[in-house]
């Protein structure tokens, strides 16, 4: 199978935020409240040189949340995908700490200490229970890549800078972008 990745071309993300508001339309019923699962950071905000970039897991293919949790509560999919099981789950936060991208969140109540079960980014791909089954939409949110679709973040992402989908096909689509740039009469590239 192939190995699913993303990845957001800076030169043509402008900030818009459509694909947190498509994330976090189409997994509503999985999210608590204060978790964000993809966010835009954008640096030297209002200065020349700005950039923006769309933040979510990367399903790392050696992902330090993994191999922090003590619990073992992530898992590998056949697709390269790094999910996590929230029945298994205990809260600890190492996920959090280890992880580069901020992606592990954990909800916003409940008394000081008390973390409540990890949430992250699954790629629109569920999680251990039977596709497309209520616990799983309500555990995990959308499971669009039963489907056979893309992530809802990067199918409504209006600049198409952010991609998903089989790691090598999203590095080509880049490297044409990159070469394109280097055209003298490069817009859009």
């Amino acid at each position: 199978m192939a190995t699913m990745k993303f990845l957001c071309d800076t030169k043509r993300c402008i900030e818009c935020n459509g694909c947190v508001t498509a994330c976090k339309n189409e997994n509503d019923s999985a999210l608590q409240w204060g978790i964000q699962r993809r966010r835009v950071v954008t640096i030297n905000d209002g200065e020349p040189g700005e950039a923006s970039i769309s933040v979510a897991c990367m399903h790392c293919t050696d992902a330090p949340c993994q191999a922090v949790c003590p619990a073992n509560c992530f898992y590998k999919t056949e697709d390269g995908l790094t999910l996590h099981n929230k029945d298994t789950c205990i809260g600890c936060g190492y996920c959090l700490f280890a992880c580069p991208f901020g992606a592990p969140q954990f909800p916003k109540q409940g008394t000081f200490g008390s973390r409540g079960k990890m949430d992250k980014c699954t790629f629109c791909a569920g999680g251990p229970e039977e596709n497309h089954s209520d616990a799983e939409r309500k555990k995990y949110g959308s499971n669009r890549i039963a489907e056979g679709k893309l992530p809802m973040c990067a199918e409504l992402c209006a600049t198409k800078s952010l991609l998903a989908g089989d790691a090598e096909v999203i590095s080509n689509i880049f490297r044409e972008r990159v070469a394109y740039r280097g055209s003298n009469n490069a817009i859009w590239g």
